[in-house]
């Protein structure tokens, strides 16, 4: 694949490398470096560090030119400058985004290499709502923006071959073709650097690969026909597939593995069984498919609230020890300990409970005082140690007694009004129910949050007999829900009700 950039009158050719903490970008820099020193190249690199909320996201800026100068020594930049870089190199979809941002990528001279996976900046993860940038578009806006656009995803690539993400870029860059090196001069540099020498090559050897143009590049990997089920969710699988339009039925299919690992399989019935009520209900329309697509995630996200039994349950899974001895890049002759603070207040340990005895705790004064004595400071749970872990799966064992708690009962019934309303409007007015079905987004979390999110829809659905007389009734009721995503403190929608 030939992707050379075109090199300005003198040879220069201007590299630019986003990447965030831990990944090799310094690294992957320092190869650069010595990739062209030891080819009759002369090279300089910089380095600008980021901001925390991208986890130390870095541009290191590189620019190397031949050395044959008549013994002159050119002055090299130290920063990037818009529209004059010749190759961008992004360590995840999102720093391929700030580099168009940046105005780093220019149509008629940039190779861009991006991996196409995505590490969730601070503001998408602290968003009221869904707050993802849509990675179909920053895919797309890459390959408008760039002269050529090489796209995979090195990241899984990497972690296949026990390397760190930089190694597989650095392939990438090599298979593009976009730097005059053979791929022989870009190994003899990793060896050149004596550490996981191995293990780099083989990431290298992958992203080369990839950057081929019968690689693995392009669009990341999308679910069409959702994931796998095993034998006691087939038959489920074929009975969603059979009831719900094709937009529909991907979600839908992870949301039947995830009731399932949350309660049941009985529990994925249920799911299914309210889809079906409203499907019947629903106009055989674009509208209203689009509103049974969007009820059956809501709807799942909802039935799979977070409680105590929840939270404790995913703490202790082989899979979450795992992530965190991967996060920490734990030796495997260090020891891993890992501490959870815990601060149940009274209300979850009441949601815990039988219904009938979560209520009488909720009502009577003296037993939650006493019941305050031991909650109202938090805890610290080594799960990594024998004690802290049984403690966590007692709680964890409680699921199978999850359907007589208190949560458990009003969640329900909040659920089966909310599908009531529902199934009222969708007839006669679908873009409305659409509205009510999104409503959902801002039930969410537990404690605190969860409190203040289920004020706030209780406000926006109160709001709906008198919006839906409304000839706008779905604009007014989608600028009440904007209102109430701005901001937590529940300000803005306060503000948009009285003016209202």
């Amino acid at each position: 694949m030939s992707a050379a950039p075109t090199p300005s009158s003198e040879g220069l050719i201007t590299l630019a490398i986003l990447a965030m903490g831990g990944e090799g970008g310094g690294v992957l820099a320092d190869w650069l470096v010595d990739l062209a020193e030891h080819n009759g190249f002369l090279a300089q690199t910089t380095s600008v560090p980021g901001v925390a909320q991208r986890t130390g996201a870095t541009i290191y800026y590189l620019e190397m030119m031949p050395a044959d100068r008549d013994g002159q020594r050119p002055v090299m930049a130290l920063s990037p400058f818009p529209g004059a870089v010749d190759i961008v190199v992004a360590s995840e979809l999102m720093e391929a985004g700030r580099a168009l941002q940046r105005q780093l990528v220019n149509s008629d001279r940039t190779t861009l290499i991006a991996s196409t996976h995505r590490v969730y900046s601070m503001t998408e993860r602290t968003a009221v709502s869904d707050g993802r940038v849509d990675a179909r578009r920053l895919l797309e806006g890459a390959r408008q923006a760039a002269r050529v656009f090489v796209g995979a995803n090195f990241a899984e690539l990497a972690e296949a071959n026990g390397s760190p993400i930089g190694a597989a870029l650095y392939g990438a860059l090599a298979g593009s073709g976009s730097l005059p090196f053979s791929r022989a001069q870009f190994e003899a540099s990793i060896e050149r650097g004596g550490v996981g020498v191995a293990s780099s090559l083989k990431a290298f050897a992958a992203g080369w690969l990839a950057a081929q143009p019968s690689g693995s590049g392009g669009p990341p990997a999308h679910d069409v026909d959702g994931p796998a089920l095993g034998p006691r969710l087939i038959e489920r699988g074929t009975r969603l597939r059979r009831l719900l339009p094709t937009a529909a039925q991907a979600p839908a299919l992870h949301a039947i593995v995830r009731l399932s690992d949350y309660q049941d399989e009985r529990y994925a019935d249920l799911y299914l069984d309210r889809l079906e009520a409203l499907v019947a209900r629903a106009p055989a329309s674009e509208a209203g498919a689009r509103v049974v697509a969007e009820v059956a995630r809501h709807l799942a996200l909802w039935m799979t609230y977070e409680d105590t039994v929840r939270v404790a349950d995913l703490k202790i899974r082989r899979s979450r020890f795992e992530r965190v001895s991967q996060e920490v890049r734990r030796a495997a002759q260090q020891g891993l300990h890992i501490h959870e603070f815990l601060h149940p207040r009274i209300e979850e340990v009441a949601d815990t409970l039988p219904a009938g005895l979560g209520r009488w705790l909720l009502r009577t004064g003296w037993a939650r005082r006493l019941l305050g004595r031991f909650v109202s400071r938090g805890r610290v749970v080594r799960t990594s140690s024998l004690r802290g872990f049984m403690v966590l799966y007692g709680v964890a064992c409680l699921r199978r007694w999850r359907p007589y708690s208190l949560r458990y009962q009003v969640e329900q019934q909040r659920i089966e009004a909310w599908l009531v309303e529902l199934s009222a409007l969708l007839p006669q007015q679908p873009d409305l129910a659409l509205q009510v079905a999104r409503a959902q987004s801002l039930v969410r979390g537990y404690g605190d949050t969860h409190a203040r999110g289920w004020r706030h829809f209780e406000m926006i659905m109160a709001q709906l007999p008198v919006v839906g007389q409304q000839p706008d009734a779905a604009q007014r009721l989608q600028s009440l829900l904007a209102a109430a995503l701005a901001d937590d403190s529940g300000r803005a929608l306060e503000q948009a009700l009285r003016s209202a």
